[in-house]
């Protein structure tokens, strides 16, 4: 059910304790499905809902990508570059804030308007090892979640991971408010809707129950790219 934690996966922690009052309520997965060649355009600065006000100061998640083996990341809302700057040689990122984009360039770093990647030279399906986007897809409405995911996991190799990380109750609560809670259940729908074979889902870095007072506390997906 929508609102509860997917205990069917493994955690690094196993936490079965059912949500405490006051949960933010999730939806169920989405019905439609979203164009394979679309590609979300999240707002831009000065729309209502701008990405860069929904953007929470988040650390690199150096763990999380180990997990999945070393390679050349894309990552999905890049920010300011800390996550990338600790990626492997090659890795790109992608914001839909041209002042985000512009910081990670002047890091050193590779990373791109979803515009100016789509017609440069890193866009080449397979081109890279793994996704990652942490901290998006909850201010993202069903269909955009696909789309996103959709648009992005065919430039990941066949075999390559996918990692979907979302905020839990007290991150939930600490920013601009998501458009909603999105939990291992529906993280789950979303990579499987997308065809991705889903391996694991944990809580990082405390158990499950941490996250309704700690707001660094982190749903985490770790999915593959089916090798074909």
């Amino acid at each position: 059910m929508p609102g509860r934690t997917d205990s069917s996966a493994a955690t690094d922690r196993p936490d079965t304790a059912a949500p405490a009052p006051g949960t933010p309520t999730t939806h169920t997965r989405p019905t439609g499905t979203a164009p394979a060649a679309s590609t979300v355009r999240l707002p831009t600065p000065g729309e209502p809902g701008a990405l860069a006000r929904l953007r929470p100061a988040r650390p690199p998640f150096a763990r999380q990508l180990r997990r999945i083996g070393p390679g050349r990341v894309l990552e999905i809302g890049c920010g300011d570059g800390d996550t990338l700057a600790g990626c492997a040689p090659g890795s790109v990122g992608i914001d839909h804030d041209p002042r985000s984009v512009a910081h990670c360039r002047a890091r050193g770093l590779t990373a791109y308007t979803a515009d100016a990647f789509l017609t440069g030279p890193h866009a080449r399906p397979g081109a890279f090892d793994a996704l990652l986007t942490a901290h998006v897809l909850e201010h993202l409405d069903d269909e955009q979640v696909e789309e996103l995911l959709r648009a992005y996991v065919p430039y990941v190799r066949p075999g390559g991971g996918v990692l979907l990380i979302t905020a839990q109750e007290a991150g939930h609560r600490a920013g601009p408010e998501p458009v909603r809670f999105t939990d291992f259940t529906l993280l789950r729908a979303f990579a499987e809707a997308t065809g991705l074979a889903v391996r694991r889902t944990y809580s990082h870095p405390l158990p499950r129950t941490a996250g309704r007072v700690l707001a660094a506390n982190c749903f985490v997906l770790v999915a593959q790219v089916p090798r074909g």
